[in-house]
């Protein structure tokens, strides 16, 4: 029964390999596909980017040779198609004041949206009663049990 038991759990965990290794491969050849088309699509005007960080505009294609020319910021360069991955990604910059005025607004919206609650709503705090005043305002209650309970051990030692 044992030997049954692994032989069945080392084949589910050969499945699940061999599927998770066909799911990499079909990803694979899927995103090595629209890579190629990319490229076979470049045109002139393009913004590109390759795999060792330039980025550019095409200025030209040629299929035929697998180059492509680009013009980054004003300087010619020719490239073997491969070396083409996407178009480049510019970073969404925000400058240290911006960022600076956003938080602030931010921060002025929350406190007169808190100032909006706090008129609506009644103040909790006002039931609110500090501990060491407590004792001024309370009084101690005591029931006939506890009385009872208390009385005897008032004559022992604490232990």
């Amino acid at each position: 029964m044992g030997g049954n038991s692994n032989t069945m759990m080392l084949i589910a965990i050969i499945v699940v390999f061999a599927g998770m290794m066909w799911y990499q491969s079909r990803q694979s050849k899927k995103k090595q596909g629209q890579v190629q088309d990319f490229r076979t699509n470049l045109k002139k005007g393009d913004p590109v980017a390759t795999f060792s960080g330039l980025i550019g505009v095409v200025e030209e294609v040629d299929l035929d040779a697998d180059q492509i020319v680009i013009n980054s910021e004003g300087t010619l360069s020719r490239w073997r198609i491969q070396a083409i991955t996407e178009p480049p990604v510019v970073p969404n910059y925000v400058s240290d004041e911006e960022y600076e005025r956003e938080q602030k607004a931010k921060n002025e919206e929350a406190d007169q949206a808190e100032a909006a609650d706090t008129k609506d709503e009644p103040n909790e705090s006002a039931d609110y009663v500090n501990p060491s005043d407590a004792h001024e305002n309370t009084e101690t209650v005591t029931s006939e049990e506890s009385d009872k309970d208390t009385e005897g051990k008032k004559d022992e030692p604490a232990k």
